[in-house]
């Protein structure tokens, strides 16, 4: 995770080419945070701990909540829904003022948007954390939507708790995201099926290694052992089709697995904003500072920009890596320190979640798997600015 910075001294301020503005200009440098997501916030906030009245801070966002998604596996199951937050209450926490409205074009020249109002934003500095845009991988398969979980899924819990339903795939596509809220609904659907007395066998294909392997062979292990125990197959280093409803194609070997319903993570793809570069499917370009390339003052973070894993944290640490960058731009003395990832998850198994940790960027490696109940209603999300502003908002509530 992105440290707090070095402090510089003031021979190295001074050194420090600040192109984007004038230190002897008193005005605070203008910066455009677009989207009402994880990694928006988190820059927001970070600017303000970094660089306060350094800068004046914009949020270009349509919604009026934040919505902590990653809970949201819950609610088919007739569990609390996702946490909420006024998104108004965390912009007021950052000092952040709000237009509510949507991004059309960047000119990155000219250093404005266009929003889809027509209104035109100036900016010195820009972060997009706009976000990736899910898409339907298999006609023949409920896709799962975080936004709107209980009406993809509920049917299907239900007819499980009913024993209309004696099998269940779920599904991965080639072109993995995030693949653990598909574990989570997999462990879920074994312990409500075991508490109601059914009959259902789960199965997991995934073109992962091994299971979750993202967080280190011990981790990995853990999960499988897990898997095993609940009576979940798990079918790795899969290539899946669903070329009818009821039937799941595996490669290599094209092993047909049989299942009365399928249920498929999306795939993503990246927004294509006008006027930037963007890499293969729409996806925004970074460098190690979250700067996108071949642009002056223009950055991105989160599932917008072109990095392998889809990550709420990652995100936040692009976020924290961009708002290093712009508050030393903006004259605050600081060290930008380059985005490193780390992952952290905490996989809902219906009994105590585990939570693991993994430095994906190399390094630290993973650290052991551990069970234990969540300690805050942000427990699911571990960042650098923003988990603790929400936990100061909901000790308000």
């Amino acid at each position: 995770m992105a440290s707090c910075g070095r402090a510089v001294t003031k021979s190295e301020k001074g050194a420090r080419d600040l192109s984007m503005s004038d230190t002897s200009d008193p005005s605070p440098l203008r910066v455009l945070i677009v989207g009402g997501g994880i990694a928006a916030l988190e820059a927001a906030l970070a600017l303000d701990e970094l660089a306060g009245e350094l800068t004046e801070r914009t949020v270009v966002a349509p919604n009026d909540e934040f919505v902590l998604r990653a809970w949201s596996v819950r609610e088919p199951f007739s569990e609390p829904a996702a946490n909420r937050w006024p998104l108004d209450d965390i912009l007021a926490a950052a000092n952040a003022r709000r237009v509510v409205d949507e991004l059309e074009s960047v000119d990155a020249t000219g250093r404005s948007v266009l929003l889809r109002s027509g209104t035109t934003l100036d900016y010195d500095a820009l972060i997009l954390a706009v976000g990736a845009r899910p898409v339907a991988r298999y006609e023949h398969a409920a896709t799962i939507d975080d936004a709107s979980m209980y009406a993809t899924l509920g049917g299907l819990v239900r007819d499980v708790e009913e024993g209309y339903v004696d099998s269940v795939a779920f599904v991965s596509p080639p072109r993995i995201a995030w693949p653990l809220p598909l574990y989570e609904l997999a462990l879920l659907t074994a312990a409500r099926a075991y508490e109601m007395g059914a009959e259902v066998r789960p199965s997991i294909v995934t073109p992962e290694e091994a299971p979750l392997a993202i967080f280190g062979r011990e981790s990995s292990e853990v999960v499988r052992g897990l898997l095993a125990d609940a009576g979940i197959e798990v079918i790795c280093s899969a290539y899946a089709e669903v070329p009818r409803s009821g039937e799941v194609v595996v490669s290599p070997g094209e092993r047909v697995l049989h299942a009365a319903r399928i249920v498929a993570l999306p795939e993503l793809m990246g927004p294509s904003i006008a006027g930037l570069p963007e890499a293969a499917n729409g996806f925004l370009k970074i460098d190690q500072h979250a700067r996108v390339p071949e642009t002056e003052g223009v950055y991105a973070a989160g599932d917008a920009v072109d990095f392998a894993v889809k990550h709420g944290a990652v995100g936040a640490q692009q976020a924290d890596a961009a708002a290093e960058d712009v508050a030393a731009l903006a004259g605050a003395a600081i060290e930008p320190q380059a985005f490193r990832p780390v992952i952290s998850g905490m996989l809902l198994t219906g009994g105590h979640p585990l939570f693991m940790e993994a430095d994906i960027a190399g390094g630290s490696g993973s650290a052991p798997a551990a069970y234990r109940a969540p300690a805050a209603e942000s427990g699911k999300l571990v960042t650098r600015f923003l988990t603790p502003a929400l936990e100061r908002l909901s000790a308000t509530r």
